[in-house]
């Protein structure tokens, strides 16, 4: 069972351990690792919302940016047919590969469950 909650423009996803009995989290989206727990759902909003909070305090009080943006460059590999493709939707759509492979991730992630508009970066 695991879940996504959100809170001051951060997200978690939310697993149910059976062998503890316990929900676990981690802050998504940021190089540190910020984790909490908590055996019930009240519980662990409450230690979502102290994880980010202290995360953010601490940041500030280190000097140093909350959360660490992405570079923007992606580098990946796919078969040969798919890069074929791609390329062909591309420049059919008038577009650089880059640009249109920029445009189909975004709209993918768009449609990941548990991002909204406001927390997608």
């Amino acid at each position: 069972m695991t879940g996504i909650i959100h809170y001051r423009g951060h997200s978690a996803r939310i697993e149910f351990d059976p062998d503890d009995m316990i929900f676990t989290g981690r802050l998504a989206g940021i190089n540190d690792v910020v984790g909490f727990h908590a055996t019930d759902t009240e519980t662990l909003i409450r230690a979502f919302h102290d994880a980010v909070d202290d995360y953010v305090e601490t940041c500030a009080r280190l000097g140093k940016v909350a959360e660490k943006p992405f570079s923007g460059r992606v580098m990946f590999r796919v078969q040969p047919e798919v890069h074929a493709k791609a390329a062909r939707a591309a420049q059919l759509a008038g577009k650089s590969l880059n640009q249109w492979a920029a445009e189909a991730l975004q709209a993918a992630a768009e449609r990941s469950p548990g991002l909204t508009p406001a927390s997608a970066p």
